[in-house]
């Protein structure tokens, strides 16, 4: 992973995926708030005169992001433009779909933004480190649920000890310790229904995607990192179908209620001891 440094200043970095798909149906699950929330983080565009003119992606609870539209050529590009992080330069994000033979598309994402220092480099990298996770999601999505609505559960929970602990205990918590790559599993005794087939595990960076069967068909995104000099495990659910909102409605207090159980806020882990 590399910066790329022009004389004008600009700096940049770019991500591709290759997907399944027409450039159409690619352009819907990523121009679209609908498909970007069903691989990524729940989105939403703002259309004035028929036209989207600003996207708002939610991260979490205080943690929206939005951006002005900058460029619109469906199938094939859009550009948007927001505020950068900390103090940064604004961030100017373009993405393209380029069609290739055999039924797929490439993906493309580039962020960049103009400084004269390499103060913003690593914010830069760590942006493009982010993007193969969420892109195997999206190819996921693309392959085996196409244009199927999508409902998300997603939770991020202290942990105690090294990144590599966090991980291990989250694995083993959830009967994965083991599992490789294609191979079936169910959930054990006491952790919410759920079960489906490894698509991708890593132990750097942790993560791992399961394709799932239970609680119904979708997606699991699975992590732990270390976030600002804490140690956090991440829990991404997308399911998806006609039946996907009733299941996350269904599931979402059990979940959380064995996140609390197994990963609890410090000041619950303080009071116990």
């Amino acid at each position: 992973m590399s910066v790329k440094k022009e004389a004008s200043g600009r700096r940049s970095v770019q991500v591709e995926v290759e997907v399944p798909g027409t450039p159409e149906e690619v352009w819907q699950a990523i121009a679209t708030g609908p498909g970007i929330s069903s691989w990524f983080v729940p989105a939403e565009f703002e259309v004035r005169d028929g036209k989207p003119v600003a996207l708002t992606l939610n991260f979490g609870p205080g943690m929206e992001s939005r951006s002005v539209v900058t460029a619109w050529d469906p199938p094939r590009r859009f550009a948007a433009q927001g505020e950068g992080w900390g103090g940064s330069p604004p961030i100017a994000d373009e993405w393209t779909v380029e069609a290739r033979a055999g039924g797929v598309c490439v993906v493309r994402v580039v962020h960049s933004l103009f400084a004269s220092t390499d103060d913003w480099d690593n914010q830069l990298e760590g942006t493009e480190s982010g993007w193969p996770g969420f892109f195997r999601i999206l190819r996921l999505y693309l392959t085996h649920f196409r244009g199927q609505r999508a409902a998300m559960m997603q939770w991020m929970a202290p942990a105690v000890g090294s990144e590599a602990d966090a991980w291990q205990a989250l694995m083993a918590a959830l009967g994965l310790k083991g599992v490789s790559v294609g191979q079936r599993w169910t959930a054990p005794a006491g952790v919410p229904a759920l079960g489906g087939v490894m698509e991708h595990v890593s132990q750097r960076p942790s993560n791992a995607l399961l394709r799932l069967d239970k609680p119904g068909p979708g997606a699991a995104a699975l992590g732990a990192v270390d976030f600002g000099g804490s140690t956090m495990v991440t829990l991404n659910f997308y399911l998806y179908g006609d039946q996907a909102a009733g299941i996350v409605a269904r599931e979402t207090p059990l979940w959380h209620a064995w996140i609390q159980e197994r990963f609890p806020p410090p000041s619950q882990t303080s009071k116990r001891e």
